[in-house]
């Protein structure tokens, strides 16, 4: 035997079930925003000449940073 008329248009089972299923489902969002930080770095792998490198790197740390200047300044983004 069932208890309630489930064909009913003003269920209450149904309604307590909708309005609990819309509160505790998460909605769908679509893809996640990338934000852009001011200075962030990104890690890449690049093929450099090996005089290119030992230049950069011949005065020892911060070679990447030396590097990332050189290559700002020959893009006009300094």
């Amino acid at each position: 035997m069932t208890i309630g008329n489930r064909n009913r248009p003003n269920d209450p089972r149904r309604a307590a079930e909708a309005a609990f299923k819309a509160a505790t489902t998460k909605p769908v969002e679509g893809p996640a925003k990338t934000v852009v930080l001011p200075g962030a770095r990104e890690l890449v792998s690049l093929r450099i000449e090996k005089d290119v490198l030992e230049f950069f790197q011949k005065d020892g740390v911060g070679w990447q940073d030396r590097m990332n200047a050189a290559l700002k300044k020959a893009a006009g983004l300094d």
